[in-house]
């Protein structure tokens, strides 16, 4: 890890184990003019030159003495989250508000009287914030629109770190960005990895890559979440992101029965049929067979695959579900202002999976692409 005291920056990632906050972490421990500290509660997978510090967030104490070693922390990204099992049934619940909202002030609120040399702070949010999980919207969602009236703990910490912010000499940038990949195990929210257990198991068992999904009647968009951790440089180097919210995306847009093949082609695997199913409920199925894999190929992953997935069968389902038109139209994010103010930067997300897959299989985490086709 780089000395901090010897670096002009130095960036704190609180939820550092999660899908955003790992690809941020390892971003910025690979530049030369920023230390890293990594904080979270588990330990993030592959991030050489970030230092870790294990926290839990909900505990006010723990968070207390945790920021007397952050005194000389300059930039912040925030993207830790906790989430209620079952997943969607938690972001309707005023009991899932005010636990997220109280991780951020037990973070903050003894780090901004002693973090001297602060900066600049990021909060995550995302298409909820738009209320796309209370109600069809309007597509592009833009963030000028006022806000949607539904409880969310977006919005508190959003009005927290706004009040603080005053008067204040750092300041705060928000981003939105769509449906996040990456390779981040145990992630609630990561669709690589239901999509990683659902192919390696089809494949392992000689069979095609089935479309769980269904008939195509929608577009969607994702957010490689390399991507965002280059948003994250932009934002803190870049004076027109003060104080501002920004959509993010890759750039394109897609329909999952469309990208399947490409998805089944980085798998090493050919298209199979149309077979509308929930993975969440193939879980059962899955446990043994995955463990068998682990086992026969010696992955550097849980074998217990519950350990190995999170809740992100569920969520893929919901992705998958909202693309067939199953439950509800498109949601699709407006990127002109992110663009206007300076990161131009995009992917081909065709391009991230195969990108994904194949990091995925170098770390260990998947099987090696079957022969033989």
């Amino acid at each position: 890890m780089a000395d901090s005291a010897s670096t002009p920056n130095h960036v704190a990632v609180i939820g550092a184990s999660g899908v955003i906050g790992q690809a941020v972490t390892r971003h910025f421990a690979t530049r030369s003019a920023w230390s890293v500290t990594a904080i979270s509660r588990r330990t993030p997978l592959n991030c050489p030159g970030a230092g870790f510090l294990g926290l839990d967030l909900l505990d006010p104490e723990a968070c207390r003495r945790a920021v007397a070693t952050l005194g000389d922390v300059t930039h912040l990204v925030y993207c830790a989250v906790q989430e209620r099992p079952g997943l969607v049934g938690g972001w309707h619940e005023q009991s899932h508000v005010d636990t997220n909202a109280a991780m951020l002030r037990n973070l903050l609120e003894p780090m901004l009287p002693t973090a001297r040399r602060l900066r600049h702070v990021i909060l995550l949010q995302g298409t909820k914030a738009y209320g796309a999980h209370v109600e069809p919207i309007p597509s592009p969602a833009r963030e000028s629109w006022p806000r949607h009236q539904h409880r969310n703990f977006y919005f508190d910490q959003e009005d927290y770190v706004r009040a603080k912010s005053e008067g204040a000499d750092w300041d705060w940038t928000i981003l939105r960005p769509q449906v996040v990949f990456g390779d981040a195990i145990g992630a609630n929210m990561n669709p690589m990895l239901a999509l990683a257990v659902y192919g390696s198991i089809l494949a392992e068992q000689g069979r095609p890559l089935d479309f769980p999904g269904g008939p195509h009647f929608g577009l969607a968009e994702a957010t490689d979440a390399r991507l965002i951790a280059q948003a994250c440089q932009w934002a803190f180097e870049c004076p027109s992101s003060a104080n501002e919210i920004f959509n993010l995306t890759n750039g394109d847009v897609f329909s999952w029965r469309g990208i399947w093949p490409t998805i089944a082609a980085s798998l090493g695997m050919e298209v199979g049929a149309d077979t509308p199913a929930s993975l969440a409920e193939m879980l059962p199925v899955f446990r043994p067979a995955w463990t068998e894999i682990v086992q026969r190929y010696h992955l550097r992953v849980p074998a217990h695959v519950d350990a190995f997935v999170g809740q992100s069968l569920t969520y893929t389902d919901l992705l998958i579900r909202l693309s067939s038109g199953i439950a509800g139209p498109s949601v699709l994010l407006s990127t002109i202002k992110v663009r206007q103010a300076g990161f131009e930067r995009c992917i081909d997300t065709e391009d991230m999976f195969r990108n994904w897959f194949d990091t995925m299989r170098a770390e260990r985490l998947l099987p090696p692409l079957r022969t033989g086709r």
